[in-house]
């Protein structure tokens, strides 16, 4: 175990396999939406069963991969928001098959890929101030807690106000409640496994009380059609058809580069920070492995046919449990892998409950991201709001991601604002060039994403 650096990351076997054990517990969901966004009711041509295979498949190996290869505490699945964008935009509005889909995520994984090994990703990384450093963790636990808040029931959407206070008559809103006070009171305690142990309590109140349904099954067995999405990726008909380019899928390309790649920037940043692993400037001192899984895992997620894989946010979760080596992921991956055997009991836990059709709470999990979140934005008195030419762009980071439910955005806002300000001040020697260089991608990223949308709607 020596490799794993256990007693200089000041962790335990214990620690880490509890810490894995709750990155699954919150990531759990992402078994059952991912498939329920890939499948759209049947309107993709991806069979749901299939996508469940996948999803767990690539999660599983590539989480296992993160931490054998890296002995970092980096959870992968795939990626909310870029599933969405698969299946909506792409497959739904540009007209493209399920198959072309996934080519396209294979392409955009190879671009990101080749970005790494190179170098240019990792240059990228330390390129940025540690202030926006600190505003990328900031915003993404800010993030963390919006999400665990709407799947708590605690807000609601509202055509006036875009958000409202949720139904607390709700049961499912009650036992989340329940589930916060309890995870609460065990982290100020500062007890071992407290959200884990929360997660645990939550879902038992949840059965004694029928707010979740006791699982009548507890394994299931996969068919060979199980495994129907696995390498059928089409590259060529992705961008070429009818003997031409296609413009709107090139688009997209570029669309879904910048989003993954800059996805994954800041949660390293910001669980890297949580964990305590990154050097005084900020940076990961294993950051090229990291990324390089990291975008491998994009192209296998294209190739299992379940979306883009990434590295997840949720991963901080298992690192405020204590999580601090590569034994945190493993375990996760694992568990990814069994719980294809063990689906109905693990939808008890990680499913949620459907309150009307399309909408799903999760009043088990939610308020672990709920403190997850809280702990992310601690470092938030390391920003000197005091100097507008960090605290502005800082500001922008934080606040953009929850609202436009985009790390990305937030990433971008961020940096377009900070290099604006530092040129318009004539402090060109303090930007480096790659900072510029990006603010400038992350512009044309946000035209043309628009103009992708556009066409998808024409």
């Amino acid at each position: 175990m020596s490799y794993f650096k256990l007693k200089e990351r000041n962790t335990t076997i214990r620690t880490e396999i509890v810490a894995g054990l709750t990155t699954f517990m919150t990531m759990a969901y992402i078994i059952f939406v991912n498939p329920a966004i890939l499948s759209a009711g049947g309107a993709t041509g991806i069979p749901f069963e299939a996508a469940v295979i996948a999803t767990c498949i690539g999660a599983g190996l590539m989480s296992m991969l993160m931490g054998i290869l890296t002995n970092t505490p980096f959870a992968l699945a795939s990626g909310m928001g870029i599933n969405a964008v698969v299946v909506f935009t792409i497959v739904l509005g540009l007209g493209l098959s399920w198959q072309q889909a996934m080519g396209i995520v294979v392409i955009e994984g190879i671009l990101v890929t080749i970005m790494v090994l190179t170098g240019l990703r990792s240059m990228i990384m330390r390129a940025i101030p540690m202030g926006l450093k600190y505003a990328i963790g900031v915003g993404i636990g800010l993030f963390i807690a919006f999400i665990g808040a709407q799947q708590a029931g605690f807000v609601d959407p509202s055509a006036s106000t875009l958000v409202t206070l949720g139904d607390f008559t709700a049961s499912y809103t009650q036992l989340a409640a329940f589930g916060l006070v309890l995870t609460t009171i065990l982290v100020a305690f500062r007890i071992r496994g407290g959200i884990l142990i929360g997660i645990i309590g939550t879902a038992v109140v949840g059965m004694i009380f029928r707010v979740i349904s006791i699982p009548s099954d507890i394994i299931s067995i996969p068919t060979r059609e199980s495994f129907s999405t696995f390498f059928r990726a089409d590259l060529v008909g992705a961008v070429w058809s009818k003997g031409m380019l296609n413009i709107a899928a090139l688009v997209m390309i570029f669309a879904l580069f910048m989003t993954d790649f800059f996805d994954t920037m800041g949660t390293v940043i910001g669980v890297g920070g949580e964990a305590g692993l990154l050097d005084k400037n900020g940076n990961l001192p294993n950051l090229k492995r990291v990324l390089l899984i990291d975008s491998l895992a994009a192209v296998a997620g294209g190739l299992f046919g379940a979306s883009s894989i990434t590295t997840y946010i949720e991963s901080a979760s298992g690192v405020s449990d204590g999580g601090r080596t590569g034994i945190m992921p493993t375990v996760t991956g694992f568990l990814f892998l069994i719980s294809i055997f063990f689906a109905p009991l693990i939808a008890v836990i990680g499913g949620g409950v459907e309150i009307a059709e399309g909408v799903i709470k999760y009043p088990v999990t939610s308020p672990a991201l709920i403190v997850v979140g809280f702990l992310m934005m601690t470092v938030m008195s390391r920003i000197d709001f005091k100097d507008y030419e960090v605290g502005i762009p800082a500001f922008l980071t934080i606040i953009i991601m929850p609202f436009t439910y985009s790390i990305s955005y937030g990433i971008g806002f961020g940096f377009i604002s900070y290099t604006l300000i530092k040129l318009f001040r004539g402090k060109f020697k303090d930007l480096h060039p790659l900072m510029i260089i990006v603010s400038a991608l992350f512009a044309v990223a946000f035209v043309a994403e628009a103009i992708a949308s556009s066409i998808a709607g024409s």
